[in-house]
Order: structure tokens, then C-alpha cells, then sequence
């Protein structure tokens, strides 16, 4: 008998899956033309993704950032967490340029996306990070993208000292201030509080008495927020408020870490003479710098007569570090805590002996010390160069001399006496 055979026919179609698709995006500034160009980068992408069959739409990730150089770009970093946690298959970017400018980050990035099966294509240079030839590729252009970013720097740079030698400054912005179509205006309420706080000093009250003050009556500080002694202290010792302007305090260390460090002699600076409106004379100026030098030096007013002073800061909240003597030995507390107790600053306090043992372990000059949490200190040279150091809460028993022995020894046998009269009374 012959077979017969039917074929049937499936009723489930053949699932389909898609590419998800993210893009990434990056302007250099907060200009408006760079601003529309953002927006502009946006809408492409969101376009093409949406439009290209077998493609979904994860979204454009779009950073306004001042370099490529830096990975810590707040979007850049949320594309990278949606990649590690499986939710894209393939990032479009314009350029390497676009992407990371420093060649270590590129590399780290795309390899640790290859790892993960995670494709990057670079429109502009048509590399797909995941073929074969793509990272001998992407090695090549991120160094010449890298190097451009140093061309740009070190033309910046040229530009910016160029315009210090000719006493002009790169920007202009400060508390009491503003900017109207170019030119430097006093802000009257600002500048009302400046010379209220010159006033204050020169009548005799210190920096911690006048924050005090100014917060008490919420007058915003430069920064929006409570008046600090360390932002009236700023106040106090800058020269813009009396039609100065001092030149290259600070100078940017490299193109890729964008790290400001105060010029010590490194580079020349330049001190400018009526550049803009005073708000304070030259006469009261002169005579808080004056007392500041007084305050410094005369033994009777001194404020700080140890080491560490004005280096020691809080890694929880930022505040100054103070010393302080508790009972008979003197610790470090955060300002912070000091003033308004836990709820403002959940730091720990650390002995003066502690710290001093730590920092004889160096033989270069320390510049910062940072109070960490979980009983670590970082100390920062001047070199910059960073280490952390652990140390441990001495118990009390190891504390304790044989002096201390002895007298606590006595006081127990007077108590116990005592006791032993009283109970036969």
C-alpha cells in the first residue's frame, strides 16, 4: 500500500527579535549653537533608530560636558550600567571624539562592551568595535583623536596666557558682581553684604561670628547656601572687591584630568589695577589684610598653634577638621559636627596622636588630609600623589602610663578603705 504523506503547515509564525539599539551623544559646552547641536544629535538618532527595521529604540544618551577626556560624564556612565545589565545589543556614536577622547577609556570601554557581546559603531571612521580589525583601528584614531585634544589645550592655554600678560582675564565671575553685554557691574544687593562683612571685621569680629550673623539673618552666600568662616574668609582676602584682579593663581595641571592647582611659583602671575568697579576701598582692604597678618603672628590672638592647621577636611561632608581638647588629649572633630552635632555630619573624631603618627611615616611635604570613614585617612602631597592610611582606636588600658596606674591603684584602695570604715560605722 503507498504512503501517503501531507504536509501541514505551521501556525506559529517565525519570533522575531530585534537589535536594541542605544545612541550616544556629547557636546563641549553649554553655548546655545552647542546646545542646538545636542538637540539636534538627539533627534537623529531617536529617528534613524525607530526608523530601521529589526532595530528597537533603548534611546539616545546625551551628555553636555566640558571634555571627552573624563569618563565620569553622567550619561556616558548610565549607558554603561543599561549595557552591563543586558538591556542593549548595539551603541551608535559620531565619532570616537564623540565617545572619549583619552585612548586608555576608549579601550577599557569598547573591550569591556565586546565582553559583553555589546557591538559600538563610530559613524564618522565606519568602525564596528567588535570586528576583527575594529580595536587595531580604534587604537590608531583614539591616539590621533587624543593628541587633538592636547593641540586644542595647549592652544587654549597659549591664548588664555597671552591674554594675562596683556592684564586681561579668561573669565569673570564672582558674588557682587554680574555681567551686562561684556562689562563688569556691580550687583547692588551683593555688594551690600560684601562691604557689611568688611564692616563687621573691622569692627572686630571674627570670621566665624560674622557667618554666624549673616546666617542668622538669611543672607545667601556665594553659593546659595548658610555663610560659612571659610567663604567670609574668601571674601575678606580677595582683591577683586577693590577694582583688582590678581592673574593665574591656579593653572590646569593636563589635558586629561582637568585638575586646577594653585601656582606656586610654577608660572608668572600678574596683578592688574582697576579692571573694574571697587566695592570696598583700597584703605579698608588694606587694613583687614593687615589684621589677618596681626591675628597670624601675635602670640596673645594666635589661633593655631599646631601642626596641621587649615589642612585637615572631612570626607563625608567637606567641612574643616578642628582640634580640640577632650579631657586632657587633644582630638580632631569635623566643623560640621562641632556646630550642629550628628545630624549635620555622621564623622568620627580622630586623636592629635593618631594623626601626628600617621603623617612622621612621610618624608614629603603633605598638602591635605582627608578624614575618611571607616577609619582611613588619605594624604594628599604636594606632588599630588594620594595614600591612605588605616589606624586603629587605641584601647584605654594601652593608653595608660605607669603614673596613671599607680594613682588609679591608690584612689581604689582610699575608695575601698573608705567604704570599710563606713560599713563598720
Amino acid at each position: 500500500m503507498e504512503k501517503t504523506v501531507t504536509k501541514i503547515k505551521k501556525s506559529m509564525p517565525d519570533k522575531i527579535t530585534f537589535t536594541r539599539v542605544a545612541a550616544y551623544a556629547r557636546v563641549s559646552s553649554g553655548k546655545d549653537a552647542m546646545l542646538h547641536s545636542l538637540s539636534a544629535q538627539v533627534s537623529y538618532y531617536s529617528n534613524m533608530i525607530q526608523h530601521h527595521k529589526g532595530w528597537l529604540y533603548v534611546g539616545v544618551y546625551a551628555d553636555e560636558a566640558l571634555t571627552g577626556t573624563k569618563d565620569a560624564r553622567e550619561n556616558f556612565q548610565r549607558l554603561l550600567a543599561d549595557c552591563r545589565d543586558g538591556k542593549i545589543d548595539l551603541v551608535i556614536t559620531k565619532s570616537i571624539s564623540r565617545f572619549a577622547r583619552n585612548t586608555v577609556t576608549l579601550l577599557e570601554t569598547v573591550r569591556e562592551l565586546k565582553s559583553l557581546g555589546i557591538d559600538v559603531y563610530f559613524e564618522e571612521q565606519n568602525i564596528h568595535s567588535i570586528s576583527n580589525d575594529g580595536e587595531l583601528m580604534l587604537t590608531i584614531l583614539a591616539s590621533y583623536a587624543q593628541e587633538e585634544s592636547l593641540s586644542v589645550s595647549e592652544n587654549c592655554k597659549w591664548k588664555i596666557r597671552k591674554n594675562f600678560e596683556k592684564g586681561m582675564a579668561n573669565t569673570f565671575s564672582l558674588y557682587g558682581y554680574e555681567k551686562i553685554d561684556g562689562e563688569i557691574k556691580i550687583k547692588e544687593d551683593e555688594a551690600k553684604i560684601v562691604r557689611e562683612i568688611f564692616g563687621m571685621y573691622l569692627s572686630g569680629m571674627g570670621t566665624t561670628k560674622i557667618a554666624k550673623c549673616l546666617k542668622q539673618q538669611n543672607k545667601p552666600s556665594p553659593k546659595g547656601a548658610a555663610w560659612t568662616s571659610t567663604a567670609v574668609k574668601g571674601t575678606l582676602k580677595n582683591e577683586k572687591y577693590v577694582g583688582d584682579m590678581f592673574l593665574q593663581k591656579y593653572y590646569t595641571k593636563d589635558h586629561l584630568s582637568k585638575k586646577s592647582l594653585r601656582n606656586k611659583g610654577e608660572l608668572p602671575k600678574y596683578y592688574v589695577e582697576e579692571t573694574h568697579p571697587p566695592i570696598v576701598s583700597k584703605e579698608d582692604f588694606n587694613e583687614v589684610q593687615r589684621i589677618f597678618a596681626e591675628r597670624n603672628t601675635d602670640s596673645h590672638i594666635k589661633r593655631y598653634d599646631y601642626d596641621f592647621k587649615g589642612m585637615v577636611f572631612c570626607g563625608c561632608c567637606g567641612w574643616r577638621y578642628r582640634r580640640k581638647k577632650n579631657y586632657k588629649k587633644y582630638v580632631w572633630k569635623c566643623g560640621a559636627y562641632s556646630i550642629n552635632g550628628p545630624e549635620a555630619c555622621h564623622s568620627k573624631q580622630i586623636p592629635d596622636s593618631i594623626l601626628h603618627e600617621l603623617a612622621e611615616e612621610f618624608d614629603k611635604p603633605i598638602e591635605k588630609i582627608i578624614i575618611m570613614p571607616e577609619k582611613n585617612v588619605k594624604f594628599i602631597f604636594d606632588d599630588n600623589t594620594e595614600i591612605i592610611k588605616h589606624w586603629i582606636q587605641p584601647s584605654r588600658a594601652d593608653s595608660w602610663n605607669d603614673e596613671m596606674k599607680e594613682k588609679a591603684r591608690q584612689k581604689t584602695m582610699e575608695r575601698n578603705f573608705n567604704n570599710a570604715k563606713g560599713n563598720k560605722n
